[in-house]
């Protein structure tokens, strides 16, 4: 199957987001804490009980926007702190959005700490 939308680097907002924030407020967002929305760059926000996330998407033409809720458990999210964004590898992405403990994760895909 071809792929929709690339996705070649992920960053993580580790602020919490409102989920009621549509596309602007978002992008917007994206530009104050990751200063651009770069093309083929995710950005991935959750709220405060991290049981929601939402994933904006610029894929070179327009931008995408995605949510994404755990019926059960939170996803594993960094405590806020001094840092207000991180950059995670396409193996973290993988496990976040499933609720894994993407930290763990390496360039292979093994989870090697729990």
């Amino acid at each position: 199957m071809a792929e929709v939308i690339r996705i070649d680097e992920a960053w993580l907002a580790v602020d919490p987001l409102d989920m009621r924030a549509g596309f602007d407020t978002v992008l917007a967002r994206v530009v104050a804490v990751f200063d651009a929305a770069h093309p083929h760059h995710a950005y991935l926000f959750t709220n405060r009980r991290a049981n929601r996330m939402k994933v904006l998407v610029h894929d070179g033409i327009g931008i995408w926007l995605a949510a994404r809720r755990l019926n059960q458990g939170q996803f594993v999210w960094p405590q806020p702190g001094t840092d207000t964004r991180r950059a995670i590898t396409q193996e973290q992405l993988a496990g976040l959005v499933l609720g894994l403990p993407w930290q763990s994760i390496g360039q292979d895909g093994v989870i090697r700490v729990v």
